[in-house]
């Protein structure tokens, strides 16, 4: 009989980093799902009896599941926050709960930027209206009158959120010959050295000709941009958010596209998704759209395999992962 502890992955994974654990793991794969329920209702209540170790992604490891796994020692979520993990039954087990953070930092920031040079050079108006035929020899040049955009070297970009994917979009803009400046209250006035610099946040928001929203949907953050910050944002700016949908207040943004307050807005997630097709913004030229596509990449599997199976070794080997989210779980 093997004595490597039993791992059960239901997360989309990737091959090589399988092989790798099954050097120190007796690994069991199970088809991904993209439901997002308690993984007791998979249907796999034997493989979950003498799993050691569980790999899930969108799965809910939760106190039913967590009932059915009495072996359990550890579980590792693909996500940078967990969500789909109840971290106080895992703690209250004694089970530490690995993480994947900054898995997709990389394509968010790809995303994030392709939708600020998609807004500030009309790309998604101008390809809708060649794609209808408009463009005729009558006149040739009106596409170069419609979309006249801005070029971004000399601008200004303000990045609200200073972590991971918010530094993958200061060095992109940096190339780009922007100067960036971001709002973090919790970092160094020296985080970037010459790089960028720290501001407050009213000031980020006046003095810049791009904001690009980065900061994590917590407590403090919801509703970060109402009506009064919103109208410190001058009216040749572009605000884009990659982030999250209730960062801004809805109604508040909607009010500003009616009455012209932007040069133009980029939006890859929204207050309800699917987001729906009578929503006022869809009424908007001033506004660019995609379907919350930031992490939308095999690359992002990738990386939390690489992720996971890192932390999974350590924690084989008796250390604690820098990736834990309950540390207490482990003795000092």
């Amino acid at each position: 009989m093997s004595m490597k502890p039993h791992l059960v992955i239901t997360a989309a994974f990737d091959p090589v980093r399988v092989d790798e654990l099954r050097k120190d793991f007796t690994v069991h794969e199970v088809e991904p799902s993209i439901a997002g329920e308690s993984l007791s209702t998979r249907g796999i209540d034997e493989l979950l009896s003498t799993a050691e170790v569980v790999i899930t992604e969108l799965d809910e490891v939760d106190e039913e599941t967590l009932t059915k796994m009495p072996a359990l020692r550890a579980v590792v979520s693909c996500r940078a926050n967990p969500v789909n993990v109840d971290i106080a039954a895992c703690t209250t087990r004694n089970i530490p709960v690995l993480t994947t953070p900054a898995r997709n930092a990389e394509v968010t920031a790809d995303l994030a930027f392709t939708l600020l040079l998609m807004t500030v050079r009309h790309t998604s108006q101008a390809e809708r209206w060649l794609r209808r035929g408009n463009w005729s020899s009558d006149d040739v040049f009106a596409p170069y009158s419609l979309f006249r955009g801005i070029q971004l070297a000399g601008r200004t970009l303000g990045i609200l959120g200073g972590g991971a994917v918010g530094r993958g979009v200061l060095r992109r803009a940096r190339g780009f010959g922007m100067d960036v400046i971001v709002y973090d209250p919790f970092l160094p006035d020296d985080a970037f050295g010459d790089e960028a610099r720290i501001a407050p946040l009213d000031e980020v928001l006046s003095s810049s000709d791009v904001i690009s929203l980065h900061v994590p949907l917590m407590k403090d953050t919801v509703g970060l941009l109402g009506v009064r910050e919103l109208s410190l944002i001058r009216p040749h700016a572009y605000l884009i958010n990659a982030a999250r949908a209730a960062l801004i207040d809805e109604g508040a943004l909607v009010n500003a596209v009616d009455n012209r307050e932007l040069a133009g807005v980029g939006l890859d997630v929204f207050w309800q998704e699917p987001v729906q097709s009578d929503h006022r913004l869809f009424e908007s030229d001033l506004v660019t759209m995609t379907p919350h596509i930031a992490g939308a990449s095999d690359d992002v599997i990738k990386e939390h395999s690489r992720i996971a199976t890192e932390g999974l070794l350590e924690w084989l080997k008796g250390l604690k992962p820098t990736t834990v989210k309950n540390p207490e779980v482990f003795s000092d």
